[in-house]
């Protein structure tokens, strides 16, 4: 079994945990999520099965949107309402002072890493860090807000719609966003509604996945083109042998009796095979 499956993960899992169980359910090790999200969130969860996982770190590339909670007034050590609590205010914005705040955020800017995540300093796990109280410098990386919009804002809580690139802590936004407004603030709730192509509405529930059912391929998310190949090139492809193809595209989908054999990828000025496809995909 091969493709892809985009799964609506339920709080209090883990992306971890989320793979455990689809490995578990469709009998195959070969399953590689694309874009960890923390235990708190939900949603969209797009998993990369069998020779799919090949995958995993184009489609994390992709840009992502979330629906997010803000609560302020308080401001935690793990930076959502999960953490231990540091500060507490009584300052709480006004909601068109909160609107105009959002607009000062998109765009691109440096991002400082929260200290609950699971980025690597030194080959150790920034969590790590953090659950042994050691001091570490935060990694400072670069981002793109490319949409922020107020849904909703009642009491101390305030929902948004966040469009963002690749790399983009939430919490950490949420923080920034407060801090802009000198107040604190923690991410309540969050909710990834779309990866790259991969919408929320076609998630699968965790209980939905059976070993039968069917999966997405690389159609959805890749750009590519078509050939079609003689005879002669079989052994060429069957022995995972490079290509001189003219295409300006990244990826090429090959095709025998316009049956697809085999998906190359660009390596310089030739094509190396990324994929190659049987009966079963």
């Amino acid at each position: 079994m091969h493709g892809i499956l985009v799964i609506d993960k339920p709080t209090g899992y883990t992306s971890r945990d989320v793979v455990n169980v689809v490995s578990k359910k469709l009998h195959t090790k070969k399953v590689g999520h694309t874009g960890t999200l923390d235990p708190l969130a939900t949603g969209v969860l797009v998993l990369c099965i069998g020779d799919y996982t090949k995958m995993v770190s184009l489609l994390t590339n992709h840009d992502k949107e979330y629906i997010a909670t803000i609560t302020f007034g308080v401001e935690t050590d793990t930076l959502d309402i999960t953490g231990d609590i540091l500060k507490e205010t009584d300052v709480i914005p006004t909601k068109d002072v909160l609107e105009q705040a959002l607009q000062h955020f998109v765009g691109v800017q440096m991002q400082e890493v929260p200290i609950y995540s699971a980025k690597k300093v030194n080959g150790k796990k920034l969590y790590e860090y953090a659950r042994k109280n050691e001091d570490v410098e935060l990694p400072i990386e670069q981002i793109e807000i490319k949409a922020l919009e107020l849904l909703s804002f009642e009491g101390r809580n305030a929902v948004i719609r966040a469009v963002v690139s690749k790399g983009t802590y939430i919490r950490s936004l949420i923080r920034d966003i407060s801090h802009y407004l000198h107040t604190y603030g923690v991410m309540s709730g969050l909710k990834r509604t779309r990866l790259g192509e991969f919408d929320i509405t076609e998630s699968k529930k965790l209980s939905d996945v059976t070993d039968d059912m069917n999966l997405l391929d690389f159609t959805r998310c890749l750009r590519y083109d078509t050939k079609e190949i003689e005879e002669s090139d079989w052994s060429v492809i069957e022995h995972r042998n490079e290509l001189n193809l003219d295409s300006k595209e990244e990826f090429v989908l090959l095709t025998y009796h316009k049956k697809r054999v085999a998906l190359y990828v660009k390596n310089k000025d030739r094509y190396k095979p990324f994929l190659l496809f049987d009966k079963s995909i």
